[in-house]
This record gives C-alpha cells, sequence and structure tokens, in this order.
C-alpha cells in the first residue's frame, strides 16, 4: 500500500470536517465544537466572515461562497463527510452537497424525514430550537421535513441559555441550561400527546440530551446521532466474530 502526502495537511486520519462560525459560546462536552463528543477523530474549518445572522433569511441565505471555500479545505485535508456547526446551515445544503465530492450533512434537522418514516403517520416530532424566531418554516421544508408532521419547541427567553448561547456572555451554567431543556421538553410533550421523538435543531443542546431523554421518555435526536450515521457509513469496519 502507497501512502501520498497531500496539500495542506498536517495531519491525518480525520474522517469528519466540521464547518464552525465564529462564535464565543463554551463548548463542553455533547457539542459539535468539542471533538471529545465524538467517538472518532474530527477537524474544524472556521466559516470566514459568516455569522448565524446570515442564515436565518432561508430563503436568500448569505455566505454560500465562503462555505464552499471552508469546505473544499476540508475535502482538500482529506475528510470523507462534512458536517454543519450550525442547525440553520441547512440553507446551504443542496448547493454544498451539489459543489463537493463527499457527503455533506449541514444540520440535524435533515434526520426529521428518516424519523418521521420510523413512526406511525399520525405521531408528531417536536424540534427544540435555540430562537422561534431564528428557526422558520423554509427551514424545515429545506430539511426535506414531512409537512404538519413536526412541532416547535425553543430555549428563547430561557435566562442561561439566553445568557450563554445568544448573547454569547461566555459562562455556560450548564444545570441550568439542563433544567430550562427538561422544561421546554416536558411543555412540549404535554401540549402534544401524539408527540413521538424529539429532535434537538440547535448544537449547543446536545450535552442535555440524556436527561432530557429520561425525563421524556421518548427517542431524542440531535446532530451527534446524524454524525455518528454518517461515520458509520464513511468508516466501515471489517466484522469480527464467530459462525
Amino acid at each position: 500500500m502507497l501512502f501520498t502526502v497531500r496539500k495542506q495537511q498536517n495531519g491525518y486520519g480525520r474522517p469528519i470536517g466540521i464547518l464552525v462560525l465564529k462564535e464565543h459560546i463554551p463548548c463542553p462536552p455533547g457539542t459539535a465544537g468539542n471533538p471529545t463528543t465524538f467517538p472518532f477523530p474530527v477537524i474544524y474549518e472556521l466559516i470566514e466572515g459568516v455569522s448565524a445572522a446570515q442564515l436565518r433569511d432561508a430563503a436568500h441565505p448569505g455566505g454560500l461562497a465562503a462555505f464552499i471555500r471552508a469546505s473544499q479545505v476540508l475535502v482538500d485535508k482529506g475528510v470523507r463527510a462534512i458536517l454543519g456547526g450550525c442547525g440553520l446551515m441547512v440553507v446551504h445544503q443542496r448547493e454544498l452537497a451539489r459543489a463537493l465530492p463527499v457527503p455533506v450533512l449541514t444540520s440535524s434537522l435533515l434526520q426529521l424525514p428518516l424519523i418521521a418514516a420510523t413512526l406511525g403517520p399520525e405521531a408528531q416530532i417536536g424540534v427544540i430550537a435555540s430562537s422561534a424566531t431564528s428557526l422558520s418554516a423554509e427551514h424545515l421544508r429545506l430539511s426535506g421535513a414531512p409537512q404538519g408532521r413536526t412541532v416547535l419547541g425553543s430555549m428563547e427567553g430561557r435566562a442561561a441559555f439566553t445568557d450563554a448561547v445568544m448573547n454569547e456572555s461566555g459562562v455556560l451554567d450548564f444545570e441550568r441550561v439542563r433544567a430550562e431543556v427538561i422544561e421546554v421538553g416536558r411543555d412540549l410533550v404535554a401540549r402534544h400527546p401524539s408527540l413521538a421523538a424529539l429532535l434537538l435543531e440547535c448544537v449547543d443542546l446536545p450535552p442535555y440530551a440524556a436527561a432530557l431523554q429520561e425525563a421524556v421518555e421518548r427517542p431524542v435526536f440531535d446532530i451527534t446521532t446524524l454524525a455518528a450515521w454518517a461515520a458509520a457509513g464513511v468508516r466501515r469496519s471489517v466484522f469480527i466474530g464467530h459462525y
């Protein structure tokens, strides 16, 4: 077997590349911005000059050229799939998938069609977003979400989450945010009895997924479950066993 040097490469063996925005938010284990979240190596690339605000208008999003440039850097460094570091990045899913030679998974929202397919036709999926004003019906449409099957919960107005994530104070109170996430999840289930699963749109919410699942007794999906699915497909292992 021959190994050849790649351009721009300072290290090898990182199958998943993650696109990130410039933010001032702590990233505890469970967030996409913390590499120890994943059971496989990852590599990050900053999208220069793009903010989350440019992704809120799903009909006219900004920054596509910068997204493509950052993604191509990751491809040149040898990644086998690219993950989005913000749920709103779904606005560029189609264009990035068309432009790049590796699978692109810009948002946890891409799991909505699959989750819906596993549930009965009357079952609803709860989506917990960072902000109800940021996540629009167009974002859901771009993800392929089945019409009429999703209900929205939001962390908007939750003091600890808003301070750390929305206001980027630089300090995150883990226990307080966890309690807020559980409260939002319980409220969604109470208001929608046919809710059969939850999806966390925001990449800052997965650290609380286990506690949320225990509280609401429903499956909980997020960017880490999407990453695990992608990694399983691009880095297969030989099966070892007995016959």
